[in-house]
């Protein structure tokens, strides 16, 4: 049975074109089209459909407002079209905190070669938001900036998957995470994609002010909306938050999120470790920013004194970069699949045996301070 898909936009051409290149799938219906934010919100209530495709500027109710109304009355995956301005991308950020899935820029040559090529990416970006299974249940209540005093260093009762080499089986258990390995830790490193960018929200406005480790994030996204993404978490986390720029040094307490369409290298040596950011026009890179070429860097930088995380993300980058710090006595950690928006990239690195701990996205930043504690 196909997933039915409902397309919202104040412009009749590009529902229409929306819809021809959802219906060339046998898998996507599209069992509507709303002129405005508030046929959307009826719509979504009376069609019931799996995913809704919604613009962000719209009269009568622009798209912010209906995901907000959509997500509080009939919770639906939804994705987001916008442009790629600093203002397209402040409001699209707003969009994912209200509750939207995953985004993409509305004209289609800027995220693809071609129009095929734009077709299938669209497709395929609205198939994997669809498949969530319990999506209804899980995106009904989007999670709201986190700005607590309280020590993060509590017991945290959550279900852990302990993961082991590939060929071996993978232990369950229901403990609470009560200690740290006692490792020592020079860099926290995160690499995430789809669902990326309230994942990261979540996580870093729990760390606190002396978070005791510099932390790189590659995220992607376009360039145009790495810039105000970063300002966004800086303006609601403790710690300082910022696009990366070349010849940044690595400082404990701060996170540097690898700007779009560039790549970030971590180099120098542990105690003087800097970003180089790199212009990428290669074809066979297929992420820019890559998760796999930040961590492969960090790898050479500070071999086993990484703790790196794969978050919920599209595809596999990540795991080639991951098995190379692993080599090196590095730490890695995954997204579980249940709070995943998409289980491709944390996947990837669980089926290849490299990740050692599958955690809910709830229970990352506890997990993580207590870890990296040098208490």
């Amino acid at each position: 049975m196909a997933y039915k898909v409902l397309v919202v936009d104040d412009s009749s051409f590009f529902r229409r074109r929306v819809t021809d290149i959802l219906t060339k799938d046998p898998q996507l219906e599209v069992i509507g089209v709303a002129v405005n934010g508030q046929e959307a919100v009826d719509k979504a209530k009376l069609l019931k459909p799996d995913v809704i495709t919604m613009d962000i500027e719209m009269p009568v109710l622009n798209g912010i407002d209906a995901v907000k109304k959509i997500m509080s009355q009939s919770p639906t995956a939804i994705l987001m079209f916008s442009s790629l301005t600093h203002q397209g991308a402040q409001a699209t950020l707003e969009a994912l905190e209200a509750g939207a899935l995953d985004f993409l820029p509305k004209k289609f040559s800027e995220i693809a070669k071609n129009t095929d090529e734009a077709g299938s990416l669209l497709r395929q970006r609205v198939l994997e938001i669809a498949r969530k299974p319990n999506l209804r249940a899980r995106v009904s209540k989007p999670t709201p900036p986190v700005r607590s005093d309280r020590p993060l260093t509590r017991e945290v009762p959550t279900k852990i998957v302990e993961r082991k080499e590939v060929g071996t089986s993978v232990k369950k258990s229901s403990n609470t995470i009560s200690r740290s390995s006692g490792k020592e830790y020079k860099l926290l490193a995160i690499g995430t994609s789809t669902g990326g960018p309230v994942a990261l929200q979540k996580i870093l406005t729990q760390f606190n002010a002396d978070f005791p480790l510099p932390i790189v994030m590659v995220q992607h996204m376009p360039a145009a909306f790495t810039a105000a993404f970063a300002s966004r978490l800086d303006s609601l986390c403790k710690i300082k938050v910022k696009e990366a720029a070349d010849g940044d040094v690595l400082k404990p307490g701060c996170a540097y999120l690898a700007p779009g369409g560039r790549q970030m290298i971590i180099s120098g040596t542990e105690s003087a470790a800097k970003i180089k950011i790199l212009e990428d026009d290669s074809p066979k890179i297929t992420f820019k920013p890559s998760v796999d070429i930040t961590f492969g860097s960090a790898a050479k930088t500070f071999s086993g004194k990484v703790l790196a995380v794969i978050l919920t993300g599209m595809g596999s980058d990540g795991k080639e970069g991951a098995r190379m710090l692993k080599t090196k006595g590095a730490t890695i950690w995954s997204q579980d699949e249940q709070s995943c928006v998409v289980y491709g990239m944390p996947q990837a690195i669980d089926k290849a045996g490299i990740s050692q701990l599958s955690l809910p996205l709830d229970a990352m930043a506890p997990s993580m301070v207590k870890e990296v504690s040098r208490g």
